[in-house]
């Protein structure tokens, strides 16, 4: 049972455009490839806004917020209350993605999917609940089909709205107390690896702590036994209702043409999600930062994808993602300002 938004296709980058930021990065008063992965962001970019001078000028960070019921198995060092209390913290402007987005002028959305404890009529705080979290999938699926695809119409709304604002560039982040263990087990049902490989501190568990995670983890996984090949069927069966927003709002950020900035290590099994349901969704995806968490390397590999930053941060809510917002900037003012030897009478490289 598919909305018809996801039947739709996705837009496709520009060739002519690659091409012609391609080769105008040659022109640039520099030696080839001296801003390394800048000129590989500009030229990207142009691909994407379908322009020879990319520009980013409007930001939309959506942080997408819920509950699960795995939390229920101690696979947390926080108690499930904190993901209402960070909602709070959120709608009064003091957590670290509120400061980021001021910090850098771009729009900031926080969504409730639907928590454990109370976090209604928040100003600032757009309730989309879908129940009060997840069922702990140790013991039956996370949710319903009808669930799953509500959540992921949530992430597509949120899309749209970007779109409607002319939105340049998307950012998704997330909050939900036993998020790590739910991406972990779906990303362990799409890659065909055991828990061990993938599971890490979270919030911060000790090392009895991640093995214990990681066991739980491989129980579910072998009660369950999803195929690697349904990633809609794993989403039901371990995600949450936030890494299905997150996944909904990439694929329709691909369909509309809106470029991705996609944050750690939740945000990038989101995008592993959305590339397994609509592979050419991930021509939009542009990888922020390595998260600190031990499996994220491993996702890395299975998008085939290169961060930009490696700060060893594992926070979550978009702010790796925030953080790499001025790069983007200055690659495409690099792109679009800088001289042409032509224009600068400076002589190119001898051949």
């Amino acid at each position: 049972m598919n909305p018809t938004w996801l039947e739709q296709a996705c837009m496709t980058p520009s060739h002519d455009f690659f091409t012609q930021a391609s080769e105008h990065q040659t022109q640039l008063t520099k030696p080839p490839g001296a801003l390394g992965k800048l000129e590989d962001i500009a030229i990207k970019l142009a691909s994407l806004q379908n322009k020879k001078l990319p520009e980013i000028n409007s930001v939309q960070i959506t942080v997408f917020a819920a509950d699960h019921g795995i939390a229920n198995q101690g696979v947390s060092a926080f108690p499930q209350a904190v993901t209402a209390e960070m909602i709070k913290n959120f709608a009064r402007g003091g957590a670290a993605i509120n400061v980021l987005a001021r910090a850098n002028h771009a729009r900031l959305n926080v969504v409730n999917l639907g928590t454990a404890f109370p976090a209604d009529n928040l100003k600032g705080v757009i309730d989309r609940s879908i129940a009060a979290g997840t069922n702990d999938f140790s013991v039956q699926p996370a949710m319903s089909v009808e669930q799953c695809i509500t959540a992921l119409s949530v992430g597509a709304e949120m899309a749209d709205e970007a779109h409607a604002n002319k939105t340049d560039l998307f950012i998704a982040g997330e909050m939900g107390i036993a998020n790590t263990s739910s991406a972990t087990a779906v990303a362990c049902v799409l890659l065909g690896r055991r828990a061990q490989d993938l599971a890490g501190p979270g919030t911060g568990l000790n090392t009895d702590g991640v093995s214990k995670k990681a066991d739980i983890i491989n129980q579910a996984l072998a009660l369950h036994d999803i195929a690697k090949d349904e990633p809609l069927e794993a989403l039901e069966t371990f995600g949450g209702f936030e890494i299905a927003a997150i996944a909904g709002s990439y694929i329709r950020c691909a369909q509309l043409g809106i470029p991705v900035l996609v944050d750690g290590f939740i945000s990038s099994i989101a995008a592993l999600v959305a590339s397994r349901i609509k592979p050419s969704a991930e021509d939009w995806f542009i990888y922020a930062h390595a998260s600190a968490e031990p499996g994220h390397q491993i996702i890395m590999r299975a998008l085939d994808a290169t961060p930009i930053l490696d700060l060893s941060m594992r926070l979550g809510e978009g702010s790796g993602a925030a953080l790499v917002i001025p790069i983007i900037k200055s690659a495409c003012a690099l792109h679009a300002q800088m001289a042409t030897f032509a224009e600068a009478g400076v002589s190119e490289k001898s051949e």
